[in-house]
């Protein structure tokens, strides 16, 4: 998802910064459910990116 927007995306935990738009990056959070997280947006696109992310996260990621 965050892939399509222009805007940088970082995600922080713990004092660990990552790109959010890196799976790898994502994976070495190793983030369990219900873990905090804080995600910045900053571009041109920041607040549709925003939207879009959040909304993936309530989501559950699409989970069953």
């Amino acid at each position: 998802t965050a892939s399509k927007f222009k805007s940088d995306f970082l995600i922080f935990k713990d004092g660990m910064e990552i790109n959010g738009k890196s799976i790898i990056g994502v994976m070495t959070l190793a983030a369990e459910q219900g873990s905090k997280l804080k995600l910045r947006f900053q571009g041109e696109d920041e607040e549709e990116a925003a939207k879009a992310v959040v909304e993936l996260f309530e989501s559950g990621f699409d989970e069953k």
